[in-house]
């Protein structure tokens, strides 16, 4: 029987084989045909733990049996007032104000509104945003504007709003940084950048001073900065989020993917005094109007707080750093004709095949397919492939996604 499922990023006229997952466990998924699929890219990058922790799926069963969703303007409940606490003290108290929302791509769109609403209720609208060249923020009409033009948005452009595009930070990021001062000087709405990795745009990396500098300008010209930390956060980067290393707090910073451990979809944006004073008052006119049917639901907070209490309670940066240098042993071994190989925190990546192959070049079908058959749930980007596992990959299994890397080197040395 032919599925009535419409896929993302899928182009159905190809064929190509969706395997039936049947559950999952630890950073492993089986299939309906009796495979063992190692999820090395975390599920699109959401599954930080594991799949089905046992802590988080207690929390959200106890949670469904008490209260499983209410309206949240103008009412709320537990979960939702102890997660905002639990994220403002785990971000250092410099953003206390947390608006939730139901994924990546909304708490941007939320942020983006905020810092809009600051200026407008302050008497002098402003509407231009400052983005990174390469930058990805979603796939809703603000997050695309915001984001690389090119194929994926290119049947959208004519809602697409313009925004003005710095240059990726190239060596030391004097480039962006020039760029930068001399942008904020025309009064610029904000700046929204994805702190120390660009994700969908390659696994570019940059320094965290670079992103020290950069809101370090912002602050000076009053401009405000935000984090889009949905990718990012939750450890990826080597700690719990990637402004951490730069020693920075943003204006804005939006959180998602990895906030309840990757288990059920839940986003929020945190906001700093400044921006949440802008939208109080007693003129209705002045409140953030965005909200979604389930903003805040029980369920996803509670196994938000589970994650949290995860993170507090177990050895979860030990074990991202155990990951993060046996990655690096692992992609130091590669072949030679392994090119660009780059690591932070627990995301590593590398080029594969001919340079300059493009995200709808023939490398990327190929390579997925290769994979695939060695039963490795890799996703790559045009020639990059990138290793984001969960936490608790096992070293057997992750010898096995890089041996297979290893023969993907060899096979698509000389292209398809």
């Amino acid at each position: 029987m032919t599925s009535a499922v419409w896929h993302p990023f899928t182009q159905h006229g190809l064929g190509e084989p969706i395997p039936l997952v049947t559950h999952g466990e630890g950073a492993v998924l089986h299939t309906a045909d009796g495979r063992r699929i190692v999820d090395a890219i975390s599920s699109w990058w959401v599954t930080t733990h594991g799949h089905r922790h046992p802590r988080i799926t207690a929390a959200i069963a106890r949670q469904a049996e008490r209260l499983d969703q209410v309206i949240f303007a103008g009412w709320t409940h537990e979960p939702a007032e102890q997660l905002a606490g639990a994220l403002v003290r785990l971000t250092g108290g410099g953003m206390p104000h947390v608006f939730y929302s139901d994924s990546g791509s909304t708490a941007v769109e939320v942020a983006l509104k905020m810092a809009l609403g600051f200026w407008l209720n302050r008497g002098e609208p402003r509407h231009r945003i400052l983005t990174l060249e390469h930058g990805y923020h979603g796939d809703t009409i603000g997050t695309m504007s915001v984001g690389a033009r090119g194929v994926f948005n290119r049947a959208y452009a004519p809602l697409l709003f313009d925004v003005e595009t710095l240059p990726f930070p190239a060596g030391d990021g004097q480039n962006t940084l020039d760029a930068l001062e001399t942008a904020c000087r025309a009064g610029p709405a904000a700046l929204i950048v994805e702190p120390l990795v660009l994700g969908a745009g390659g696994m570019l990396f940059y320094p965290a001073a670079v992103l020290a500098r950069m809101r370090a300008i912002c602050s000076a010209h009053g401009v405000p900065f935000i984090a889009d930390e949905v990718m990012s956060g939750w450890g990826r980067t080597g700690t719990l989020f990637a402004c951490e290393q730069a020693g920075i707090v943003p204006d804005i910073m939006c959180v998602s993917k990895g906030l309840t451990g990757g288990v059920v979809p839940l986003a929020a944006t945190l906001a700093s005094e400044a921006i949440y004073d802008a939208h109080l008052s007693d003129d209705r006119a002045t409140m953030l109007f965005h909200s979604s049917s389930y903003t805040a639901n029980p369920i996803a907070c509670a196994a938000a707080l589970a994650n949290i209490a995860i993170w507090d309670e177990e050895p979860v940066q030990a074990r991202i750093e155990t990951l993060a240098a046996r990655q690096q042993a692992r992609l130091d071994a590669l072949p030679a004709t392994v090119r660009h190989r780059r690591r932070l925190g627990t995301i590593a990546a590398c080029a594969l095949g001919p340079a300059d192959a493009g995200y709808l070049s023939a490398l990327g079908p190929a390579l997925l397919a290769f994979f695939r058959e060695r039963d490795l749930l890799l996703r790559p980007l045009g020639e990059t492939v990138y290793v984001m596992p969960p936490y608790c990959i096992s070293e057997d299994d992750l010898d096995h996604v890089y041996a297979a890397i290893a023969e993907a080197a060899d096979r698509f040395a000389g292209g398809i």
